[in-house]
């Protein structure tokens, strides 16, 4: 059986990829993003049978883990790989401190290898949820507001800002994923998805407002300077923050792109005179202009489109990103700072970037 993958609004005829993804993930990267949210779910049984907690390490990876089956963010097999032995791993942990067996797929099975994990989700996929194409539908749409609320924790625990309260529906919404519900409850699991996603996303602005101050008007460039540059995309602040001290002083600008242009309106941003302005448009056009750029490209997270051969020795991930065959930026664990050294050494050697465009975009009404 194919893949099959329905999340976001690029499938194929707005109902599902079912070869491969229209965003460029195979049909294996898909089916082990299914294995991954099924491993979840048995870390979700398990945790709810002794009491429905985590400890904040536990709900800091169920917010990684879930981030990295988001569109566009990872397309390295062997990340997502390591994620579900690390799902495994803490599931059977859980399940040793249970005193009664639990009688579900997700609690009990086990897989030793990549193929293994391929082969699990011809049982574990989105069409596995149910038979029943209303009480899928409701699951899926639950499953998916989860991934998005994940997120934004995930970037507001970067900073250092956790709510306990996302962590316990974590284990209230995966385990309703694998058990035989019907539509008032699932009904009831999709509003409480959205009531809990508001909350995340209060928590990330507590966050990003708290560590950078509140955004204000401020008219960012489009045009480009005169020396190398770095391309920063994505949504991770902090990393942001880290890149713009590293590269203070270096003779490397630093220039936003898409989800990163509102990094511009943070006070604490404004200070960094190599802080250019922003390049380029969409996400759905870093493929050209990733090109155009010259420089190194960092992806913090999504959205990474396929990548060319043209720029691939230039483009960096880090945190939840991931693309095969590109290099990784690891680190960031515990408030440790990544090093982007390589990125900065990278620039120097690069020209700078191709003019797009020369004009302001105004922004940061907050």
């Amino acid at each position: 059986m194919g893949m099959y993958c329905d999340q976001c609004q690029e499938s194929v005829k707005g109902t599902g990829c079912i070869t491969r993804g229209v965003c460029g993930k195979s049909d294996v990267t898909a089916k082990l993003q299914d294995t991954l949210v099924y491993a979840l779910e048995g870390v979700a049984l398990c945790a709810e049978a002794s009491g429905n907690k985590l400890d904040p390490d536990h709900g800091r990876f169920l917010s990684q883990a879930l981030f990295i089956t988001v569109t566009n963010t990872n397309f390295d097999d062997d990340a997502i790989v390591d994620k579900i032995f690390e799902a495994l791993a803490l599931r059977d942990e859980l399940r040793s401190q249970l005193t009664d067996t639990l009688p579900y797929d997700a609690v009990n099975w086990s897989g030793e290898s990549k193929e293994d994990f391929v082969r699990k989700a011809e049982t574990a996929g989105i069409e596995a949820l149910s038979h029943n194409d209303d009480l899928r539908a409701l699951k899926s749409l639950a499953l998916y507001g989860l991934k998005g609320l994940a997120a934004y924790a995930d970037h507001a625990e970067v900073l250092g800002y956790v709510d306990q309260a996302i962590y316990d529906f974590y284990v209230t919404a995966l385990a309703a994923l694998a058990k035989d519900l019907d539509g008032d409850h699932l009904t009831a699991l999709v509003m409480e998805t959205g009531s809990i996603a508001v909350k995340a996303m209060a928590l990330l602005d507590k966050a990003n407002t708290e560590t950078y101050g509140n955004p204000v008007v401020t008219t960012v460039k489009t045009g480009v300077g005169s020396r190398p540059g770095i391309l920063i995309s994505g949504h991770d602040l902090k990393d942001m923050d880290e890149l713009l001290k590293q590269t203070e002083g270096s003779g490397v600008d630093v220039y936003t792109h898409c989800e990163m242009l509102p990094a511009h309106y943070y006070p604490a941003f404004q200070k960094y005179s190599h802080c250019i302005g922003n390049y380029g448009s969409s996400w759905w056009s870093q493929d050209k202009e990733f090109e155009s750029f010259n420089g190194p490209i960092l992806m913090t997270t999504n959205c990474i489109v396929p990548v060319r051969e043209s720029y691939r020795n230039r483009l960096f991930t880090t945190g939840n990103a991931g693309y095969e065959g590109v290099q990784h930026i690891s680190g960031g664990e515990n408030g440790s700072v990544k090093d982007f050294s390589a990125l900065v050494e990278l620039a120097k050697t690069c020209q700078p970037p191709v003019e797009l465009e020369n004009g302001e975009i105004v922004g940061g009404f907050a």
